[in-house]
Formats: structure tokens, sequence, C-alpha cells
């Protein structure tokens, strides 16, 4: 994993133990903060620590063991100021002084252990270690831990905080945080596990009854995912979809509605039958109907001319409510797929294609329809509409 040298990997190595003397806890032994690379590290050595320690020290249920050596100058604790870069209030952060049996003649930890360099909310724990000699020594672990406790017991400087020292005070404090935090976040974790249950409950539910599973009658189960698909799409032209209840946007029904009477009625309400007309133009047109002879109205030929070329102008916007309405059909289409289909992909996306190919072949008819009704009109001029102004109509109000 790390190669033959001193390499680091992100990759963990996970050890187990099971023991009667070890606590439920998860310890996550880090790497140093190396400085200068040796052996075969890169040369961003010390990024690449950094990152990998900030890593796990950064989630806020982790409790950060500041490990620093007790004949160390502690304002020179790498571990302390990497802490503090997460933990700036030192809520979730224990220090931990190891080798307080090798500090000099007449010195000791106290000041350390008693926050007066550096305080943490959850303060220190002097522990002893078991040095290389006894490791080579085979010495374990068990006698290690009495002697530990015996040179707190029988050191002057901190007998009287002995019941405070030691591997065990540190092992029955993590303990007694880890109860702590299962008491506070418990109802919070019990309600978010009712929470999700409910969703998956409800997820569970839309993907249909178990019953239309396997291949004993797919037929059933085909009808079964049509007749759902066709009642949706009803249900989103009459804006009963559950998927449509969004206050910012319509949808649906509701769309198509608007096309029609709102943005295709305001188009037509703003069309001015007089544009692209001009007076030249006008005139034109009716000394052309005329021939030689002057005209005292406006000839019948020059009239249908002039107003058929203005009516042709209504077949754009009528076309562009059919692509509206077509889209809005299309996005229709997606709003109606089911969760229970989601596990057949390919019924799905075939479903979805064949739904749209209908609208496709809808669309030419219907662009072919708006195309006749024009030509309708454009083929007969109804000069006895009551809307119509004509000779007599304007004699008559003279």
């Amino acid at each position: 994993v790390t190669g033959r040298n001193k390499m680091i990997s992100a990759q963990p190595i996970t050890l187990k133990i099971y023991s009667p003397y070890v606590i439920d806890l998860t310890l996550v032994d880090l790497p140093g903060m190396t400085k200068v690379p040796v052996g075969d590290q890169p040369s961003d050595i010390e990024l690449q620590v950094r990152r990998l320690v900030l890593q796990y020290i950064t989630k806020p249920s982790c409790i950060v063991l500041a490990i620093t050596a007790a004949n160390t100058d502690l304002a020179n604790s790498d571990a302390l100021k990497i802490a503090r870069e997460v933990d700036p209030d030192g809520a979730r952060t224990i220090g931990v002084l190891t080798k307080c049996d090798l500090m000099d003649d007449g010195t000791d930890a106290l000041d350390m252990l008693h926050g007066k360099i550096y305080p943490l909310r959850r303060g220190y724990v002097a522990v002893v270690c078991r040095s290389q000699k006894d490791i080579a020594g085979k010495k374990n672990i068990r006698d290690a831990l009495r002697e530990e406790e015996k040179f707190f017991r029988s050191h002057a400087a901190y007998r009287h905080i002995a019941h405070k020292c030691g591997t065990h005070y540190l092992a029955n404090m993590l303990n007694q945080i880890f109860m702590h935090h299962i008491r506070d976040t418990l109802p919070e974790l019990k309600a978010r596990i009712q929470t999700l249950l409910h969703e998956n409950e409800e997820e569970l539910a839309a993907y249909g009854d178990s019953m239309l599973e396997g291949t004993g009658n797919p037929g059933a189960l085909l009808l079964h995912f049509f007749s759902k698909f066709a009642r949706s799409f009803q249900e989103a032209i009459d804006g009963q979809l559950a998927t449509q209840h969004l206050a910012d946007q319509l949808q649906g029904g509701a769309r198509i509605n608007f096309i029609f009477h709102d943005w295709f009625v305001k188009t037509l309400n703003e069309f001015d039958p007089l544009s692209g007309l001009t007076d030249l133009e006008i005139r034109t047109s009716i000394r052309n109907a005329t021939g030689p002879k002057a005209a005292l109205f406006v000839p019948e030929g020059a009239f249908e001319i002039l107003v058929k070329k203005q009516i042709s102008k209504l077949e754009q916007p009528a076309l562009r409510c059919v692509d509206q309405v077509y889209e809005e059909l299309q996005k229709m289409v997606e709003m109606c797929e089911s969760p229970e289909m989601t596990r057949y992909t390919n019924l799905r996306d075939r479903l979805v294609e064949v739904v749209r190919g209908v609208l496709r072949k809808c669309l030419q008819p219907t662009n072919q329809m708006i195309s006749n009704l024009i030509q309708i009109e454009l083929s007969y001029i109804n000069t006895n509409h009551p809307d119509f102004v004509g000779g007599n109509r304007a004699i008559h109000s003279i």
C-alpha cells in the first residue's frame, strides 16, 4: 500500500480488537506532522499528511487526541496547532501528554495538565507508554499499565492527581464522552430513522403491488402500467397530478389554458390589421382594380387583395400556439412517469418513445388544419357579416 520505505497512504488499515478489557470505540491512528521528506517520500509530504489528518478531524463527531510529549514546549505542538484550526474553542480536543517519566529532574507537567499554558475545555491527560526497550523486551501491556499507575501514584508532583492520569483514566474519559454523545444524539437519530423509514415505506408503496411482478402474467403488468400512465396524463391535463403542485409555474392543462386564452388571445388583440400596409400600396391596389376608370368607392377586388394579405399573417401566431401546446404535452409525458416504472427502464423508454411518436404524428395534421382554416378564410370574404362596414351601411351612416 505504501511502498517499501517511508510513504503514506490515505487507504486505512482496519484492525478490529475483541476483548473484555477494551471499550467500544473507533480509534484512528493518524501519521505525525512530517516536515522534511525522507526515504521515498515526495517533496509535498507535509501537505499530504496535513490533508489526510484534516480529512478525519474536521468531522464534528470526531474527538481529537492531540498527543504531545511532556518534555517538549507545548507552544510548538503541531497536534494542538492543527486541532485548533478545526476546533478553535477546544470543545472536542483532549490533550494527551506522553513521556512524563522522561522529563528532567525537578520539572513536571502540572502547568500543562492544569491548562495554564494552553487551556482546553476537555483538559489534558498524562500517560506513560512503553518505551522501545520495553517493546523489544516483550513487556506485556498489563505490566506496562501497572507500572504506569505506580509511576503516577509514587511521583511527588502527580500523586494528588494520579486518579486523573494514565491510560485507564483516558479510556474511561473517552467512554464517558461516547455515552454522553449517544445520549445527546439519540432523540435526533431516532427521529431521523423514523423519517427515513416513512420515506422508504412511501417509496416502496409507490413501486406498486408486488403481485404484479414475475413472468406469470406479463400482460397484466403491461396493462397496469399503460392504464396508470393514461390516468396520470389525464390528471396532468385536469391539474390533479401530484407533481404539479408548484407555486412558481403553470403546468399541464393550466399551461395549455394559458396558451390558448391568454397568450394567443393577447397576440390576436395586439395584431394591427394595417401593419405592413402603406398608403402607396392601398392607392396602387385601388388603381390596379379600377383600370382606366375612376373609382367612387373602394373596389371589391382591391379590398380583397389587401385583406387577404393581412389575414395570411394570422397563420404564424396560430402555428406558434400549436408548437407551444405540443411542447407542453411533451413535458407532461415526463411528468407522468411513475416510480414503479423506474425498475423497467426499457419499458419506460419504449412507452415514452411511443407516446411522443403519437404526439409527433399529430403535430403535422394539426398544422395542416391551421393552414387549411386560414385558406378557407382567404377563399371567401364575407362582406355581409354584421361587423363589416359595406357600401350601403356607409351611405346610410351619412
